[in-house]
C-alpha cells in the first residue's frame, strides 16, 4: 500500500463518510470498513427522486439503486439476525416463487426501503457490539456454526460488489461519478 495520493481515490468536499481506518485493531478494522460501506450505498442513493431510484439504468440488467437497498436491507437480516443471532424472524423481499423479489419488486416506496434497511443496519450494529468476533451462530440451511468475523467479512464484500454495481447506475442515471 503507498500513501501516494494518486493511488487513493479522490474524496469530493463534502463527502460525508468517516474515512476508513488505516490503522486500527481487527474489531474497529472490520466494523469501520463495513460501515463505511453501509455509507456509501446510502451516498449513491442520495438526492434522487423515487422514479430515479427506481430506474433499471442499466439494461439489460434489472438492478436499480432501490433494489439494492432493498436486497441490502435483506442481507443484513439474513446474516446477522438470522444466521449469526438466530432470531425467527420472516425473510425480506423473498419468495420461493421469486427468489430475487429484493430486485424485481420494485414498485414499492424507495423511501420506505430507505427507513427498513436503515433499522436493518441498526440492529446488525447492536448483535455486531453485544458479540466477539469468535462468537458463533448456526447458518439455517447447513447447521453449520457461523462467527461474527466471517459475517462481518461476508458483509464487507457484499456491499463493495453491490456499490460497484450502484456507482454504475448512479452515473447512468445523473453522470455522478467519484462518489
Amino acid at each position: 500500500m503507498t500513501d501516494d495520493p494518486q493511488f487513493h481515490s479522490q474524496r469530493l468536499a463534502d463527502d460525508p463518510r468517516p474515512d476508513p481506518l488505516r490503522v486500527g485493531g481487527e474489531r474497529e478494522t472490520l466494523t469501520a470498513f463495513l460501515d463505511w460501506h453501509r455509507s456509501t450505498l446510502e451516498l449513491k442513493c442520495a438526492g434522487l427522486d423515487a422514479d430515479r431510484l427506481s430506474e433499471r439504468a442499466v439494461p439489460p440488467s434489472e438492478l436499480s439503486l432501490h433494489g439494492i437497498l432493498r436486497h441490502s436491507a435483506g442481507t443484513e437480516r439474513w446474516w446477522f439476525r438470522i444466521q449469526f443471532a438466530g432470531e425467527d424472524v420472516p425473510l425480506l423481499h423473498y419468495t420461493d416463487d421469486d427468489p430475487d423479489l429484493d430486485f424485481h419488486g420494485t414498485g414499492g416506496d424507495p423511501a420506505e426501503a430507505l427507513a427498513e434497511w436503515r433499522r436493518e443496519v441498526d440492529r446488525s450494529r447492536e448483535i455486531t457490539a453485544a458479540a466477539a468476533l469468535e462468537d458463533t451462530g448456526i447458518r439455517k440451511r447447513t447447521g453449520t456454526p457461523v462467527s461474527l468475523r466471517t459475517v462481518l467479512v461476508h458483509m464487507i464484500a457484499e456491499y463493495a460488489r453491490h456499490n460497484g454495481h450502484a456507482d454504475l447506475l448512479r452515473e447512468r442515471l445523473d453522470g455522478s461519478t467519484g462518489m
